[in-house]
């Protein structure tokens, strides 16, 4: 087998920040990666209330803490790093006296960064694997914190927890700016309708989304599903996957069970270089 499995091949990805490390991997072994930055995230536009909850979280007794994205994470910790003082020494010791629980392993690895775990992570890593996770609890007068994302209510999480008895403070520390560089995408686009890509790896549903909200305005959505169903077509794992295919897109490669890069890497690599299982990866 060749040193560079996936020489040759020309891979689109719908980056982002955290992606960097997956360009890599796939670049070592040879790839072209076609960037596009599909959804573009920024701080809370108003930093006052997300200042206002580290303080209320910091100064107060909680005994949950649910945490939605890595993401969120990540921006809570710069937020309280920019309020000065021993905010974000603060926020991190709280942490460790709360229970942590997740929606799934990119929160995890967040709180695993600043040295601490989380106690409890979702069945499935959605909205409702988090309800059906705390289903059975006795929720009754606890304080929670919530963070979550974008400007999304969350609704059914946060009339499930109202309904429970608990004591909610959410918190939204970013947003999607989804009127974010249209035109790169319009360019994703084109460059995949040309026929000199092989495959696109999706690592997240908001990726899907973006795509097909931005293909329908340009070139229509059966003309989008076709250009996609000439690809090979990458999911980083069944919640994505189901993005795809509620959009009547099939899915040529997952990892069978651990959701994340580097198997999904292993996958591409199996795939286009007939590559053994590891190939190195670790």
């Amino acid at each position: 087998m060749s040193d560079l499995p996936l020489a040759g091949r020309r891979i689109a990805l719908p980056e982002s920040r955290e992606l960097d490390l997956f360009a890599d991997m796939l670049l070592k072994r040879g790839a072209e990666v076609v960037r596009c930055p599909l959804v573009a995230i920024h701080d809370a536009p108003d930093q006052q209330p997300v200042r206002d909850w580290l303080h209320t979280f910091n100064s107060e007794a909680w005994d949950d803490f649910i945490m939605l994205t890595g993401e969120g994470m990540r921006r809570l910790l710069t937020a309280a790093e920019r309020a000065g003082g021993s905010m974000r020494e603060d926020f991190i010791h709280r942490l460790g006296q709360v229970r942590k629980i997740v929606r799934g392993p990119k929160p995890g690895a967040a709180l695993r960064a600043v040295g601490l775990k989380a106690e409890v992570v979702a069945v499935e890593p959605t909205t409702a694997g988090i309800i059906a996770t705390l289903q059975n609890e006795d929720l009754r007068g606890r304080k929670i914190a919530v963070q979550l994302y974008g400007t999304d209510p969350n609704q059914p999480l946060m009339d499930f927890l109202a309904q429970a008895g608990a004591q909610v403070a959410p918190v939204w520390p970013y947003i999607y700016a989804d009127d974010a560089e249209n035109a790169r995408v319009d360019q994703l686009i084109a460059e995949m309708a040309s026929g000199r890509l092989d495959a696109i790896a999706f690592t997240s549903g908001t990726q899907v989304r973006r795509l097909f909200q931005i293909g329908k305005r340009t070139v229509g959505e059966s003309r989008l599903r076709e250009i996609l169903g000439a690809l090979r077509i990458a999911a980083v794992g069944p919640v994505v996957a189901s993005e795809l295919e509620e959009r009547g897109l099939r899915v040529d490669l997952m990892p069978p069970s651990s959701f994340f890069m580097k198997p999904l890497v292993r996958e591409l690599v199996r795939e286009f270089g007939g590559a053994s299982p590891d190939d190195g990866l670790h």
